[in-house]
């Protein structure tokens, strides 16, 4: 009888254990992302974060300032354009100071964020930081697998791609805002945060013209989508899909063939697909 009950408890445990949902996956991502290609930020934009943080109905904002060659003055005016806004509760933590302390209490803040917001400057700089400090991208990465959006503009825009544009030459050293030449080994890249992936995002895109830069991208990680973002204007990614908004366009380039040559240090590729988008419509990646 002893057998027979124990039987019966085991049968019963394993038809429940297989019939429970299977855990979620670490790797589920429920925020969003906030992607500006730089320039001036009109109020529509700023709200268009709010809405889309739902900081409003609760939670708080952290500037990440790192970007900046003056990260106080980045942190003041990266809080002050939500706070006129009616969001008060925005902090600013700049993790490139040696002096910060409570670091771990800090990076607990963060990963708990509603909103996480990083300004421009130079991805690089922002990018030293997130190296020199242990957990911060870790940080960064929960926060928004929790939900946080996570928005950037100029630099903070760049250090969303997995492969980041620098913005610098090999073969011409020194610095213009666009490339004069489609050539092989030429453009300088490096990792950044890996927030969208498959993805390499360009900025000040249109006012700079940098489709020499971006197609040089798509070119030598043909694997790769090219997405260029103008001024003024920024994508909002959930998931696959991704809609435009703001006050001017977003190119997206797609190295369809899947693979370059090159002639004489030019690089080349067939069957490039281009698309724009204006504010509004839609895309998927």
């Amino acid at each position: 009888m002893g057998n027979r009950v124990t039987i019966i408890i085991l049968l019963a445990m394993f038809i429940g254990a297989c019939s429970m949902k299977p855990a979620e996956s670490t790797n589920e991502i429920n925020g969003k992302l906030f992607i500006i290609g730089g320039g001036h930020k009109p109020t529509s934009m700023v709200q268009k974060m709010i809405k889309e943080s739902g900081i409003r109905e609760g939670g708080y904002g952290i500037v990440l300032p790192m970007s900046s060659s003056v990260p106080d003055t980045s942190a003041y005016y990266g809080m002050l354009q939500f706070q006129e806004l009616g969001i008060e509760n925005m902090h600013a933590f700049n993790f490139a100071d040696s002096n910060l302390k409570s670091v771990d209490a800090k990076l607990d803040s963060l990963r708990n964020a509603t909103l996480v917001y990083i300004p421009g400057g130079v991805q690089g700089r922002f990018m030293k930081a997130v190296y020199n400090t242990p957990g911060l991208e870790k940080a960064i990465k929960e926060a928004y697998a929790k939900g946080a959006l996570i928005a950037g503009t100029s630099a903070g825009a760049a250090i969303m791609s997995e492969i980041m544009i620098t913005g610098d030459q090999k073969n011409y050293p020194e610095y213009t805002s666009t490339f004069y030449h489609l050539e092989k080994g030429n453009i300088i890249t490096a990792e950044g945060l890996g927030l969208i992936t498959g993805v390499i995002i360009d900025q000040h895109f249109i006012a700079r013209a940098r489709n020499n830069r971006l197609l040089t991208a798509i070119m030598e990680f043909p694997g790769h989508i090219g997405i260029g973002i103008d001024e003024s204007t920024a994508i909002v990614v959930q998931g696959a899909k991704v809609k435009v908004v703001g006050k001017s366009q977003v190119i997206v380039y797609r190295n369809l063939s899947g693979s370059a040559h090159v002639q004489n240090g030019k690089i080349a590729s067939q069957n490039i697909r281009l698309d724009i988008y204006l504010p509004g419509e839609t895309f998927s990646i």
